[in-house]
């Protein structure tokens, strides 16, 4: 892992994320974190910053035949994002796209729905928004959360993730105005490799973040 650290678990990931937005007098108005492996971290961001945490959703676009395999990503209200030479790899063409991201923004708009229950969708205007996740591989979900929050009125867009490549990372710089990623290890096979402890998060025990504070 050429030296990069290890976090204990999620929540750890998100106490260390927290230190270095602080390190950084990070003026933030809000934390929306990506359910559902971000919320740990989203929760210990938003109370060491002393801001509100709420969620951003997106869900990926699966090649034909190997729904595992992104060839994309959109968000909750559409925003998309296309892996071009994903897409071109897979034989998938537009009308399987158009069809997929019709779908997955709707799964994606049924998820909000569920996580943030009678609780209305925050407003962005003129806001600091952290945007956090509990690392990036390819980024396609986290990009198309990006693209979903230019949209909005928000001022400043932060995106904060404990590792991911360099080349991803890099590529990220160009969709937020600012990315805090604490580890870009050359040797990135996966988010997994850098937790000790990276168990899959529930969605009941994803919203159990949205509803606490510590």
């Amino acid at each position: 892992m050429g030296g990069a650290r290890r976090f204990t678990d999620r929540t750890d990931a998100g106490e260390q994320l927290a230190t270095a937005l602080r390190e950084r007098d990070l003026d933030a108005d809000i934390a929306l974190a990506i359910p559902r492996g971000g919320l740990p971290l989203g929760r210990a961001v938003a109370d060491a910053l002393d801001v509100p945490l709420d969620i951003v959703v997106a869900k990926k676009i699966g090649a034909p035949g190997n729904p595992e395999y992104a060839i994309g990503a959109v968000a909750s209200d559409g925003s998309v994002w296309r892996n071009e030479t994903a897409f071109r790899g897979t034989g998938a063409d537009d009308d399987y796209f158009q069809e997929m991201r019709e779908k997955e923004a709707a799964n994606a708009r049924q998820k909000a729905d569920r996580y943030r229950g009678d609780r209305s969708e925050p407003d962005l205007t003129d806001q600091t928004v952290v945007v956090v996740d509990d690392g990036v591989a390819t980024g396609s979900t986290v990009r198309a959360c990006l693209k979903r929050l230019q949209n909005t009125d928000a001022e400043r867009i932060v995106l904060a993730v404990p590792v991911g490549p360099p080349s991803t990372i890099d590529e990220l710089a160009d969709e937020a105005d600012e990315v805090v990623c604490l580890e870009t290890p050359s040797g990135f096979r996966g988010v997994g490799q850098f937790y000790e402890n990276f168990a899959q998060v529930s969605d009941e025990e994803a919203m159990e973040y949205l509803e606490s504070e510590t």
